[in-house]
This record gives C-alpha cells, structure tokens and sequence, in this order.
C-alpha cells in the first residue's frame, strides 16, 4: 500500500524532532524572511505538519494557526503543545481552500516545505492571497526543483558525491521509493517558473528570491548537498 502522511506521520515526527539537519536548516531559513518580533501579528502556517515552524513563530509572539490536512500530524502537533505551551493553535484544513481561515485576517502566511506537497498551486496561492491582509506577505521555502526533480539520484565522480539532474521538465506527481524518503508519501515536482508564474497570475510582488547554501551539518548528513541549494526560498508582498 502506498505510504501517505497519515501512515508516516510518527516516523516524520521523530525524524524532526530528534534533530534532523535539513528540518532545522529550512525552518530557520524560512524564518530569517520574517520580523524577529511578531507580537500582534496574526500568521498562518500552511502545511503545518507536526508544528516545527508553527512553534517558532509562536516564541516569536504571534498568533499564530497552523493548518494541515493530516489529522495524524495534527494530532502530533497538538501533542507536542501539551507539555510546553506556546499558544499555537491547529487545525485541519486543506491549503488549496483554507476553509477555517477568514478573508484578509492574516499579516503573514508561511509555507514550509507544503506547497510541493498540494495538488493545485493556482487555488493554494488564490486562497493565500485571500487570506493575507492588504499589507501581508507569504514567506516560503520548497525543495529546489533543479535537484529534487523525479529521478534525480547521487553518484560518487572524481572522489566526490555528485548531484545528478533528474526530470526536471516533468512536471506533477511523483513518489520516492527510499524508505527513508519523506516523499515516499507524494510530491508534486513543479519548474521554477512554475512556482514564479503563479506568484505573478496572482499580482503578488517578489521581495526576495534566495538559494541558501547549506550549511556544515546538512552536508555532513547529506553529503550530495555540498555547493547545491536544498531549498528555493522566496517571499512575497500581497
């Protein structure tokens, strides 16, 4: 049986929370894009999972709901704010609709690592607009598509692992057969301009564009990362 984010979402859970080197790189990454105070700020985290982001914004002093369409995910999100209080709340909800959420009552929406992981990105951006305020913004980070296509693979050239390129143009669902692989449970592979063409349908302003490099731990947990980016990173202006 195909694996889903339900089915994994134990195994996901202790991958983030004992200290996963990529999950701490793109959760800090993604909030280098936002203010480090945010008290009276209403953010929404689209694709909470099991809250790794949702947390941090909430030590940053917003109010802040982490939204997510695995009930187990939430559940282990939910799990997590028991014993060490934050404030966060959570709900279950589809990204593409955002049905909990209401019209303009966000300053902030964040995306991490889950708009790769929705079928529909022209209803998740409509929907992140709608629910923005007039002056909000979307920060958000996604696995680089250059390297994380549908067949891409790792081989050692020259004493070096190196990143081999896989189906970059083939655009839509795919599923990794590693049982080590979050994406054994689905993702949908989009181009570049895929993701910028729908920021710019939807008159969303590009404030920043970014292709951090790892840093020291990711490339000793994932050696095929070296002088590559992990994450495509942008934020955008309503």
């Amino acid at each position: 049986m195909d694996e889903t984010w339900d089915s994994i979402a134990e195994w996901y859970t202790s991958l983030v929370r004992d200290g996963s080197a990529m999950h701490e790189f793109f959760r800090d990454m993604l909030l280098s894009l936002l203010p480090q105070q945010l008290a009276g700020r209403h953010v929404l985290d689209l694709g909470c999972g099991e809250g790794v982001v949702t947390r941090a914004l909430a030590d940053r002093g917003a109010t802040v709901v982490g939204i997510d369409p695995s009930e187990a995910l939430i559940t282990q999100a939910r799990t997590a704010e028991r014993p060490h209080p934050t404030g966060a709340a959570y709900r279950q909800d589809d990204g593409q609709r955002l049905d909990t959420i209401n019209n303009e009552s966000m300053d902030w929406v964040t995306a991490a690592l889950s708009l790769n992981n929705i079928a529909d990105l022209d209803a998740a951006i409509a929907a992140v607009k709608r629910v923005l305020k007039p002056t909000g913004k979307l920060a958000f980070t996604v696995p680089h598509p250059c390297f994380d296509a549908p067949g891409a693979t790792s081989i050692t050239m020259d004493g070096a692992v190196r990143r081999v390129v896989g189906d970059y143009l083939r655009e839509g669902f795919w599923r990794s057969t590693h049982p080590q692989s979050v994406r054994r449970a689905g993702n949908y592979h989009r181009t570049v301009s895929s993701y910028i063409t729908a920021l710019i349908d939807h008159g969303l302003l590009i404030e920043v564009l970014a292709e951090p490099a790892p840093n020291e731990r990711v490339i000793a947990t994932n050696p095929h990362r070296a002088a590559l980016p992990p994450f495509l990173l942008i934020r955008v202006a309503r």
